[in-house]
């Protein structure tokens, strides 16, 4: 099984200190990052096959990150390298319990520049799995090259996976944010959405209004309260977060959305007998996750996720 993850790659400058403005910090740890390309790391790091499409610029930081990739063993064949913009980057603060907030370098960024003659199709059909984010949506033309993108991964049966990050400093208005990323909604089997992400959608926690033709199921994450996966039945099954002291949430999200999609293409054909343990598994990687600064260089591997499980079963 194999995971294609499309969107924006990044650099992360995350702020020394917590509890910081990014203004008043006295200096950043710089990390890989952008939420698409922190999944496809974290599903190279759980031992699965995992690919990145994307764009960066052909600078310093994009050459960078392509060697973070690639040294992660995800597959860089569908990412192209800009001459008209620089790679994006992010200035990440901390709280003092870990959440976050971002100033985004992309005015424009390489990756909102990527073009629909950009997608290399071929990569999507070598992969089981096609995950996206609602970013790319924002600007033309990488919103096209997306769009074609999904066309080839329906037309081809892959199994798809959203995850409608919410940020808003990156679009014109809050209006704009939901439509956008309701847009998305269309293509997916799976969508991934946080309880801030549900309430600023549909303005409360019920999911009906979400529910698209081809989607199976509705995951969503309440941090440290767990997640819940909704079934179109209606069937709900729910599951505790781990308890941990979060260093950096950045990247716990994208963790917890690779491992839920390894363990459900292992049982495609049964997977809802395994829903509990999807997200007893999921919860554990994402929680692991908030331990270190920065999305990449914090994702745990398989021996240290089913480690980290054993010790809190015990």
């Amino acid at each position: 099984m194999s995971v294609l993850s499309f969107g924006e790659l990044l650099i992360d400058f995350v702020a020394l200190e917590m509890g910081v403005t990014v203004g008043d910090a006295s200096g950043f740890i710089k990390a890989p990052g952008g939420a698409p390309a922190n999944v496809a790391a974290a599903v190279a790091r759980l031992g699965y096959k995992s690919a990145f499409m994307g764009q960066v610029g052909d600078d310093p930081f994009g050459r960078h990150l392509a060697g973070v990739l690639a040294a992660e063993d995800v597959n860089i064949d569908g990412l192209t390298f800009s001459q008209e913009a620089r790679t994006a980057l992010a200035f990440v603060s901390n709280t003092a319990d870990g959440d976050r907030s971002f100033m985004f370098y992309r005015h424009p960024s390489a990756d909102m520049l990527m073009r629909p003659e950009d997608v290399k199709t071929s990569v999507i059909d070598a992969h089981d799995v096609f995950h996206y984010g609602s970013i790319t949506l924002i600007h033309e033309p990488a919103k096209s090259a997306l769009l074609l993108a999904l066309e080839h991964a329906v037309a081809g049966g892959k199994f798809i996976s959203y995850d409608p990050n919410l940020r808003l400093p990156l679009w014109k208005s809050e209006a704009a944010a939901k439509a956008g990323m309701i847009s998305g909604l269309d293509y997916a089997n799976l969508l991934k959405i946080s309880d801030e992400e549900l309430a600023f959608l549909t303005g409360g926690d019920d999911v009906s209004p979400l529910w698209r033709d081809r989607m199976e199921m509705i995951c969503v994450t309440y941090g440290p309260g767990g997640a819940a996966i909704h079934l179109r039945d209606g069937k709900t099954i729910k599951r505790d977060g781990y308890s941990v002291n979060a260093r950096d949430t950045t990247g716990a999200g994208d963790a917890f959305v690779a491992a839920m999609l390894i363990v459900i293409l292992e049982h495609r054909d049964d997977y809802a007998v395994h829903l509990p343990e999807v997200l007893d598994f999921a919860n554990a990687v994402g929680a692991l996750t908030c331990l270190k600064e920065g999305a990449i260089p914090s994702l745990p591997s398989m021996t240290e996720a089913r480690a980290f499980q054993a010790a809190r079963e015990r």
